[in-house]
């Protein structure tokens, strides 16, 4: 099938109670293996089902986030969310009975050893108790969204959702800044009580899901959800404390910076997107414009860059317009069986537009790399602390083709990139503290996070300031952070990976077949090695070794330090 479009795939919905029977048969073949090969058999079909189930599923999960009011995949989301979870023990027992099995050594031969060490994760993480908690936590992080994609706040003259009233915090009137992330917040506090509800049983279920596996609390299998097979909190701590030491001093800096370029005596929370005096850079079109510019980058850029940007516009793969009752989110996923990656955004005409075409096309190029490269579908996705790192690397090699984006304008783009790459850095450890602080102090009240969000902020983000705002000083700007609600323990990943971007980035400078080719690596490996493994293999630095957020920032820190002097 090649002349197929994303609009036109059809979805039908799976037989879990078959899918149930076909695992269990596949256990009694592995069980009853003569030869390795008997195996080989049984992983191939798995492969196929499994690649299949989960092409259903992408197809689902985005026809509802592309129109959460629409009631029928509404519906079809809670469906695999009531029947995923029980289908795990039999998914478990299945992998369970390769991995013991006598011919552990020939498969290992031929798939590696990651491939069991995705299987002891998901052994070490599972157990029958926590089906109807993963049960009740899907109901709980769908309101979330829903609450976030239904969002309405009037401001201007219109009705805007959360990416329609961010444009405002780029405005030229300061008090037209000040207003819009007023209204901004507002929402945030309207739904507070709710949302403080929320919150609160998610700590509660998920610490029972990890007391359940006989930990302490849910940050053990926090971790291991987020397939960290060779690290774990120790090292994040230090990773952590680097950049309060390192990062926030030079944040400071450029804030102090930015305040006189404004002619203001601080920057507020609602100057901080308001990078230039006269403006900030702005894309020179919508989606219908920036695309074709995007595939005229591509092309130049690579071949296989190329040949990737034709399929994903050739088959539709690609939603970008803000509309109402879209899912105020963006991604990347897939669909295995076409091998075929998605990418999901609402633009707003900001720079963040540019970004998604560079950031979410790093990951979907990434994982286009992955399905042609690697034998499995297993290995199709490479862990979350290793993902960013390609779609974040991705901004950084598009650099050169800024211009096609922001005409006359593309200088004033890169400088406030760069800016943001190292600015969000700081945000980025504390929402990961954060999550430790409440899922390790159950006994704290709702206000109490909160306010243990506002320590944080004078932590990592001393200069950040807000006024007459009482929501936001005592700590409320937590709340609009979905990944706390959706993906627990994630957001760390976008800051470790920001490390390996950077490194990068003077990689290219120095030398860009060099630092394209271990890109290129980076790509195809997939899921294939673990994060150290994986970093050795494309000639990463570890960012938890001491001096390595220092030695991988330098050269960002040397270009922003000199721009700032010069503007």
């Amino acid at each position: 099938m090649s002349d197929w479009k994303f609009s036109e795939l059809e979805y039908t919905r799976p037989d879990f109670e078959a899918a149930k029977a076909q695992l269990t048969e596949w256990k009694k073949q592995v069980d009853s293996a003569a030869s390795a090969q008997d195996i080989f058999e049984v992983m191939s079909e798995l492969d196929k089902e499994s690649k299949h189930l989960s092409t259903q599923y992408t197809l689902v999960y985005v026809r509802h986030t592309l129109n959460t009011t629409d009631e029928y995949y509404e519906k079809e989301q809670e469906f695999f969310n009531e029947q995923l979870p029980e289908l795990s023990p039999y998914q478990v027992a299945l992998s369970s009975a390769i991995a013991d099995s006598p011919y552990r050594p020939e498969i290992e031969a031929k798939y590696g050893k990651q491939y069991f060490n995705q299987i002891d994760l998901q052994r070490k993480s599972f157990c029958e108790k926590n089906i109807p908690l993963m049960q009740r936590e899907s109901k709980l992080t769908m309101e979330y969204q829903k609450i976030m994609a239904t969002c309405q706040i009037e401001f201007d003259g219109k009705t805007l959702n959360l990416y329609g009233i961010q444009k405002y915090f780029e405005h030229e009137d300061r008090k037209v800044r000040e207003a819009a992330f007023r209204a901004y917040s507002n929402f945030y506090h309207e739904h507070e009580p709710r949302l403080e509800e929320i919150w609160d049983e998610l700590i509660a279920i998920r610490n029972e899901m990890g007391r359940n596996l006989g930990f302490e609390n849910f940050i053990p299998l926090g971790y291991m959800q987020q397939g960290r097979t060779d690290y774990g909190v120790k090292e994040v701590e230090s990773f952590r404390e680097q950049v309060r030491r390192v990062l926030v001093p030079l944040c400071e800096k450029l804030y102090d910076a930015q305040a006189k370029r404004l002619g203001i005596p601080c920057v507020m929370v609602y100057d901080e997107k308001r990078i230039f005096p006269d403006g900030n850079a702005q894309p020179i079109g919508d989606d219908e414009v920036l695309v074709p510019q995007a595939q005229k980058m591509y092309h130049e850029l690579s071949p296989e860059t190329g040949e990737f940007i034709d399929f994903m516009i050739e088959h539709g793969l690609m939603d970008l317009k803000n509309k109402p009752g879209k899912a105020s989110t963006g991604y990347m996923t897939d669909l295995p069986d076409l091998l075929a990656p998605f990418v999901f955004s609402c633009f707003n005409g900001t720079i963040g537009d540019v970004q998604v075409l560079t950031h979410e096309l790093g990951h979907a190029f990434a994982g286009y790399m992955a399905m042609r490269n690697q034998p499995i579908s297993d290995y199709y996705s490479e862990s979350t602390d290793i993902a960013e790192i390609h779609s974040m690397s991705m901004e950084q090699f598009c650099y050169p083709w800024a211009e096609y984006f922001f005409g006359d304008q593309a200088d004033k783009f890169r400088f406030a990139h760069l800016q943001e790459a190292i600015t969000f850095v700081p945000f980025g450890v504390a929402v990961d503290e954060f999550q430790h602080i409440c899922y390790a102090h159950p006994e704290l009240t709702p206000k109490e996070r909160t306010r243990e969000w506002h320590k944080l902020e004078r932590k990592y983000m001393p200069w950040r300031a807000y006024k007459n705002d009482e929501f936001m000083s005592r700590g409320g700007w937590w709340y609009h952070k979905l990944h706390i609600f959706l993906y627990p323990f994630y957001y760390i990943n976008y800051t470790l990976t920001t490390m390996g971007a950077m490194e990068f980035k003077k990689k290219d400078a120095e030398n860009h077949e060099a630092a394209w080719a271990d890109y290129l690596k980076l790509c195809k490996v997939g899921g294939s090695m673990s994060y150290l493994e994986t970093l050795s293999h494309a000639n990463l630095a570890v960012p938890f070794e001491d001096g390595a957020v220092a030695k991988a920032t330098s050269y960002a820190a040397m270009i922003l330090l000199k721009q700032i002097e010069e503007i």
